[in-house]
């Protein structure tokens, strides 16, 4: 994985001690379950959706009210889509962050501080690489304010593992709440889940690098068959007009879009891997 980024600042060439100064903590808990999109998202999703839907409905049909029908529920459909993507990214940008902190803290922690002060640590060393209102900061604002609220850490942990629903922080924190006032390896326990994590990172990246050519392939072999589809129908002399016209052909169409569509979703499942 990457350099450590949070080096004690004994080990900067004339680096000086940071001033602590008293946190300021957000009051709003983050909701992993909220989509983070915007309106415009919202409005770019559906006409992208629309297109897509309106294209593929008249590539096989040719009746343009059926098409902007079609293409009207699929840029519907696919603003729920997107927004569920929207999600998943923001969780794996939040694992990402969090591998960050287990860094940062893992430094810390080994300089012989607790486990607060090493949170504490931690978020000023983030603030130098995530903005202010990134979730892992926001996270560790509402975990250090909970501790000064007599709310122990373990729980703050466990809340964290169950609203983001990450396994890596989940593992975390059940870890943490059994040797939580009883060992002194927490420092050992931040090293080893920080590389546990790194690992499945590295896994994820060459099974992405792998996954490439192939999910390239996958498109290729979908949209292929409309290209074809829709050449033969304009430049096909007539060759096709059977499909168009004739209740026969329209049967015939109505099974190839449903062969098409369930095809799309099963290369769609089939290629996201997940570790």
């Amino acid at each position: 994985m990457q350099k450590n980024r949070f080096a004690p600042a004994s080990e900067r060439a004339g680096a000086q001690t940071p001033r602590r100064e008293t946190p300021q903590w957000s009051a709003a808990v983050p909701d992993y379950t909220v989509s983070p999109s915007t309106l415009f998202d919202h409005i770019a999703s559906f006409f992208i959706g629309f297109a897509a839907g309106f294209v593929v409905l008249f590539i096989f049909y040719k009746v343009i009210p059926l098409a902007v029908l079609g293409g009207a529920i699929t840029g519907t459909v696919y603003i729920f889509v997107a927004e569920q993507a929207a999600i998943q990214k923001r969780l794996k940008k939040l694992r990402v962050q969090f591998y960050d902190l287990l860094e940062a803290m893992s430094v810390a922690m080994r300089a012989g501080n607790p486990v607060l002060k090493a949170l504490e640590s931690a978020r000023e060393d983030l603030t130098l690489i995530y903005p202010g209102n990134s979730d892992i900061l926001v996270e560790l604002d509402v975990i250090i304010k909970k501790f000064y609220n007599a709310i122990p850490l373990s729980e703050s942990f466990a809340d964290f593992a169950r609203r983001s629903g990450l396994e890596d922080v989940a593992s975390f924190a059940s870890i943490y709440a059994t040797i939580e006032g009883k060992s002194s390896r927490a420092d050992e326990i931040v090293r080893e889940t920080q590389q546990i994590i790194a690992d499945k990172m590295e896994i994820e990246m060459e099974i992405d690098t792998l996954m490439t050519a192939a999910k390239s392939e996958v498109n290729i072999m979908l949209f292929m068959p409309l290209v074809i589809l829709a050449v033969i129908g304009y430049a096909g002399a007539g060759f096709m007009d059977a499909i168009y016209t004739e209740p026969l052909g329209r049967v015939v169409a109505t099974g190839g879009l449903i062969v098409f569509i369930i095809s799309f979703i099963m290369a769609r499942k089939f290629s996201n891997v997940e570790i």
